[in-house]
């Protein structure tokens, strides 16, 4: 997520309601909106931190008194009916509160100092939402782990897309600082109208090790027991291949990058079957 300005939910590199079927929409249609609400909190350049910090605890009490049948007065709709159906479904609270945790750390801007840090915010901002959607569908707890990988893939691709964008809007930049005294680069050098040989080779680095955890997440469709979910995994998967592809061939200073139909089509036709011919214990061919 981490977008300065408030999404619809179809124009997402990877909207989250394409992995649900009709019955199961409505559900995820209001995580989403909830979701979308409090990112929105964090992101929002003329509020101050404090401000975020209380809008978003206001958030947290309409959740739990959603989830609780309690009265709420606030003006936090989605996350009281969000409290409601995860109360009706019996989903872990932790699904959204995690979003919080990442949001909160967002508000503060928390900065990165190394890799295993930017993992660990992921765990937050991004693994809950694909916890979240296997719960939905009863998968076992055995994909978590890929589904986290994967998350953490979709969530990095998303940083170094929107780089410029949140260095301008909210002096935000999730790049590690381990990483980036390594390449010798500073934060002022996102400001550049292009990308130095030192802030490449950053990107680089970056992008290598989001592919190496992308063919750890590949084996995800062998995983999950639901056919249509196996087919939509495989075009997630697919997708982000091709924008860490266009991540590295693209300057990200200077060009925003997004999914081509062409990109959209592969992940369609071959992303799909992939997914659902994957047999158990092996990994999709994603690269």
């Amino acid at each position: 997520m981490n977008a300065v300005f408030s999404k619809n939910m179809n124009e997402e590199n990877f909207p989250v309601a394409a992995l649900a079927g009709r019955k199961l929409r409505p559900t995820v249609e209001a995580y989403y909106a909830a979701a979308r609400y409090a990112d929105d909190i964090a992101d929002t350049p003329n509020l101050t931190t404090e401000e975020k910090l209380s809008k978003l605890n206001k958030a947290e009490k309409a959740f739990f008194a959603g989830m609780n049948g309690q009265q709420f007065s606030d003006d936090n709709e989605n996350a009281y009916r969000l409290g409601r159906i995860f109360h009706d479904e019996k989903l872990d609270a932790s699904l959204y509160t995690d979003l919080l945790k990442a949001f909160t750390q967002d508000a503060r801007n928390t900065p990165i100092a190394v890799w295993e840090q930017l993992i660990d915010y992921c765990r937050l901002s991004a693994a809950p939402v694909g916890r979240f959607i296997l719960a939905l569908h009863d998968e076992p707890p055995s994909a978590y782990l890929a589904a986290e990988t994967l998350c953490a893939v979709l969530q990095i691709s998303n940083h170094l897309q929107d780089l410029r964008q949140d260095a301008e809007n909210l002096r935000r930049c999730y790049l590690p600082q381990e990483l980036m005294d390594k390449h010798d680069v500073r934060f002022s050098d996102i400001y550049l109208s292009a990308s130095s040989p030192q802030f490449k080779a950053l990107i680089g680095e970056i992008v290598d090790k989001l592919q190496k955890m992308l063919r750890d997440a590949s084996v995800l469709p062998a995983l999950v027991k639901s056919k249509r979910l196996k087919m939509q995994i495989g075009i997630i998967l697919s997708l982000t291949n091709s924008m860490l592809k266009k991540i590295i061939k693209h300057d990200v200073l200077v060009t925003h990058v997004h999914l081509s139909i062409t990109d959209w089509a592969k992940a369609l036709s071959i992303g799909m079957l992939q997914g659902l011919m994957r047999k158990t214990g092996k990994a999709a061919n994603v690269l």
